[in-house]
């Protein structure tokens, strides 16, 4: 439904307990015997989350090809600030090697709130929501650095070591929003540097849908491109139907708000 090419940057954005960092996990897991090198990089988590993140990739048996770079919320705002690069190096390694990595960032929002401590620290102008003028930049160069890279190029970094394999980054940063408010700063700024993002809704998590994907916003620029025929054709009926599913449970659940005998609310759905 939402296809993703290797060296493809899509974002996850979405509230806060609506399932980002499970469809993260998910898609460690399910590149276990792929061969594919995986970075986990936790920002600003609490321990214990963390912890309960190793815990379930151990018990799938997919730490074996994952690197975890942890920068806990109790860690210092300049290790948050630097863990996400940290992380994509190891991912420029496997990649300039002729191999294929996946890296996650969980989250990116949390690494904005670190670079905007240090630079009110550092006394530079503030923006819009306190944040430093220059944090476009903080996201696209980080970002920018998941790519697929030619035959060409691995021969070439690796001193004619590697010959005729190509290597990829693909990049899954995510995003909390707060209620749902994706026009907000630094999620605008993400949505416009990745190639499209997969939006999880809070009332479709509440309901039991999950993953609680929204498919109406949830788009890919590179769209079928990255699908065999026989899959693009039979995820486009997919996707429609479950747009259209998804599109009569919200407004099931809209109309179950405006039901609650509060009064006024019961008359006006009568009428």
């Amino acid at each position: 439904m939402v296809p993703i090419g290797r060296g493809q940057r899509e974002l996850i954005i979405g509230d806060r307990q609506t399932g980002k960092t499970a469809m993260a996990i998910d898609a460690i897991i399910n590149q276990r015997d792929t061969g594919v090198k995986c970075i986990y990089v936790a920002i600003g988590q609490k321990a214990s989350t963390i912890a309960n993140v190793v815990r379930k990739l151990e018990e799938h048996n997919a730490l074996a090809n994952t690197i975890v770079v942890v920068a806990s919320a109790s860690e210092s705002a300049a290790l948050q600030y630097l863990a996400p690069y940290s992380g994509c190096t190891m991912g420029e390694y496997f990649r300039d090697r002729g191999e294929d990595a996946l890296i996650i960032y969980d989250d990116l929002s949390k690494q904005a709130v670190a670079y905007r401590q240090i630079s009110l620290l550092l006394k530079r102008p503030p923006g819009r929501e306190a944040f430093p003028g220059d944090v476009f930049y903080l996201h696209s160069r980080l970002l920018e650095r998941a790519a697929r890279v030619n035959e060409h190029y691995v021969e070439q970094f690796t001193n004619g070591e590697v010959k005729g394999r190509s290597g990829s980054l693909t990049a899954l940063p995510i995003i909390e929003t707060q209620a749902g408010d994706v026009s907000a700063f630094v999620p605008t700024n993400v949505i416009s540097i990745t190639d499209g993002q997969i939006f999880l809704q809070t009332q479709l998590f509440n309901s039991g849908l999950r993953p609680a994907v929204d498919p109406g916003i949830s788009v890919s620029r590179v769209g079928g491109a990255a699908q065999t025929k026989i899959i693009k054709k039979l995820s486009g009926g997919i996707r429609t139907a479950l747009a259209s599913t998804v599109n009569w449970l919200l407004l099931l659940s809209s109309l179950q708000i405006l039901m609650r005998p509060h009064g006024s609310s019961l008359t006006m759905v009568r009428k």
